[in-house]
């Protein structure tokens, strides 16, 4: 899959030349819905023997449009994690549009001439709710007449289940209440994020359960506070764990949040390596202790629990 990185406005000879089926949207988590309306347009694009292509923007829109802090949004996937998706989904052409102001102002006629015929797109695949400007006037149903005959254009409904659609808000909420099966079931893959291995207090080692303190964008969208059974990949090797999102209230309060993994039967330095963190399974919510010992007990608990965990996975 090629990357086309995309600066309003564009050097039409920075574009492929090839013809396209174009997919249209923001795509954040790539969840089941958006996988539909990919796997649409690669039916599609089979047919009419065309290249597949995405378009999605390197930042939220709400950031130009609603005038927000940048650092305030969060992410459920990075473009690398969106590009490794559709890459495995069949997707030729990856365009990330920089959503700029100047972008922004273009009106839905001037999208449509650049960004759908411009890019040589044959056919324009989106959800039912993608607008492209305002409702009223740039909705999937004014598209055909944008279009004026020049692409094709189809609209894939809602996907839902247990009559909730699934959408990446509804993953967020989840996301937030710790639900990580149902985020799975949304996604139709575990949950991941990445960072990089800091060095904190060290005082895990001291207790027995030495943790890689993961550095964390403050663009991700981490689950709740709390105790998570997880996997960790430190150089293309995944490994089971337990980790904490929290403030290690037990020792003082106002503490950063932090992510520590304890990666189960691990005796390696790892500190600057990059690493990503598969989220499985909520234990617990973070708890203030008294005193060493509880913190202890209560940290071979959730070892206990994290490897009946993937005793009953591996058995399924």
């Amino acid at each position: 899959m090629e990357i086309i990185e995309i600066h309003h406005p564009y050097d039409p000879n920075e574009i492929p030349k090839d013809e396209v089926v174009m997919t249209l949207g923001f795509f954040d988590g790539v969840h089941r819905g958006h996988q539909e309306v990919i796997k649409r347009a690669r039916k599609e694009a089979d047919e009419r023997q065309l290249k597949l292509a995405v378009m999605t923007f390197n930042q939220h829109p709400s950031i130009v449009f609603q005038k927000i802090n940048p650092d305030t949004v969060k992410y459920l996937t990075t473009i690398e994690q969106k590009a490794q998706i559709m890459s495995d989904l069949g997707v030729d052409f990856l365009y990330v549009v920089e959503f700029t102001s100047a972008f922004a102002g273009l009106s839905p006629k001037d999208f449509v001439d650049e960004y759908i015929v411009g890019l040589h797109a044959k056919v324009a695949v989106a959800g039912f709710d993608y607008t492209y400007g305002k409702k009223e006037v740039a909705s999937m149903e004014h598209l055909p007449g944008y279009a004026n005959h020049r692409f094709d254009v189809i609209s894939v409904d809602q996907l839902s289940e247990n009559n909730l659609k699934i959408s990446s808000s509804r993953i967020r909420v989840y996301l937030d209440e710790g639900k990580m099966s149902l985020v799975s079931e949304m996604l139709a893959y575990d949950y991941v994020t990445g960072g990089i291995v800091v060095h904190g207090d060290a005082r895990g080692r001291t207790l027995g359960f030495p943790t890689a303190n993961v550095k964390t964008a403050s663009s991700v969208h981490l689950p709740k506070d709390g105790v998570y059974v997880v996997e960790i990949k430190v150089a293309d090797t995944w490994y089971k764990g337990m980790a904490q999102i929290g403030h290690n209230i037990t020792f003082e309060a106002n503490r950063d949040r932090t992510v520590e993994v304890y990666i189960l039967d691990f005796d390696q330095d790892i500190y600057g390596e990059q690493v990503e963190v598969k989220w499985h399974h909520y234990l617990r919510g973070e708890i203030k202790f008294d005193g060493i010992d509880g913190l202890v007990a209560q940290l071979n608990q959730d070892k206990q629990q994290t490897v009946l965990y993937f005793k009953e996975r591996e058995g399924l």
